[in-house]
């Protein structure tokens, strides 16, 4: 009778390059989409430059201190509009980062590995919640469990979106000039 071959020991996390490669890649875009965000951001306030330096003009021809109350209100009103259309593209990149790296999340069901990270996720769940938690295979990958009044979600969906969430400052700060 032969001997088993030694089992490898299990890392810490698994997953840990992939949530790097993630978060390397989402900073990429992130840095892109805010690229583009921003240009049509500066693209916004240019116009909105120019057509208050019409009405101003126009204000000006019917009477200084009317001309001037009302480039006052266009100057509002347009950064407001910047404001607004800012907000927008950051929500739009936000939201495409999100989609972007749950996708890729989601490919390394395609890598070779992959096969023993539901065992491994399915440990994780019994060790938090318990010997007798319900383990079930997620729709996209990874697991979810249950116990009494307990459920722990470590679907590569959930992981993606915890992932970002840790990282929710740091993506912020790329809205910063």
């Amino acid at each position: 009778m032969t001997a088993a071959p030694p089992v490898p020991p299990v890392p810490d996390d698994p997953l840990e390059p992939v949530r790097a490669a993630l978060l390397h890649a989402a900073r990429e875009d992130a840095d892109r989409l805010l690229a583009e965000a921003r240009r049509d951001a500066a693209e916004v306030i240019a116009r909105a430059y120019a057509q208050a330096g019409v009405l101003l003009r126009e204000a000006h021809l019917r009477g200084k201190a009317e001309g001037v109350r009302a480039a006052a209100a266009t100057v509002a009103d347009a950064r407001r509009e910047a404001r607004s259309d800012l907000l927008e593209a950051k929500a739009r990149v936000c939201d495409a980062l999100r989609r972007r790296v749950t996708e890729q999340v989601r490919q390394c069901r395609d890598e070779e590995t992959w096969p023993a990270v539901p065992d491994r996720l399915a440990r994780r769940v019994r060790h938090a919640l318990g010997a007798d938690a319900t383990v079930g295979e997620h729709l996209h990958g990874g697991v979810v469990g249950t116990a009494p009044g307990r459920t722990l979600d470590l679907s590569l969906d959930a992981m993606a979106a915890r992932a970002l969430d840790h990282a929710g400052a740091e993506i912020e700060s790329l809205w910063e000039t």
